[in-house]
């Protein structure tokens, strides 16, 4: 069984930073890719960033410049350190690890930023 463990969401100032930690219970030599998405009241979830076993990383255009995916392959850890937060960036959000034999989910951290 997998099980992702995410922390380090919060309540923050418009402007603030907030870094999310995702780990993974065991360490794998499959890992496709890990990354993080959210999902905002009444909204699909979207993909925010993601990063390769490799380290290739991908962002959505509206954190691009922002935020930073970045991961550590040995403890099958992957970060998300968001700055200059803005209200729109209010969502849960959910880190995403996908393996040769299927994809895994978070159970999700809250992310609030006010005005």
């Amino acid at each position: 069984q997998v099980q992702l463990v995410e922390s380090g969401g919060g309540l923050v100032q418009a402007g603030g930073s907030l870094r999310l930690s995702c780990a993974a219970s065991k360490i794998f030599s499959s890992i496709y890719s890990m990354g993080w998405f959210r999902q905002a009241p009444g909204s699909q979830r979207e993909l925010v960033a993601s990063i390769t076993r490799g380290g290739s990383t991908n962002y959505a255009d509206s954190v691009k410049g922002r935020f930073t995916i970045s991961r550590d392959n040995a403890e099958n850890t992957v970060y998300l350190q968001m700055n200059s937060l803005k209200p729109m960036d209010t969502a849960v959000y959910y880190c995403k690890l996908s393996l040769a034999i299927g994809d895994y989910w978070g159970q999700g951290t809250q992310v609030t930023v006010s005005s």
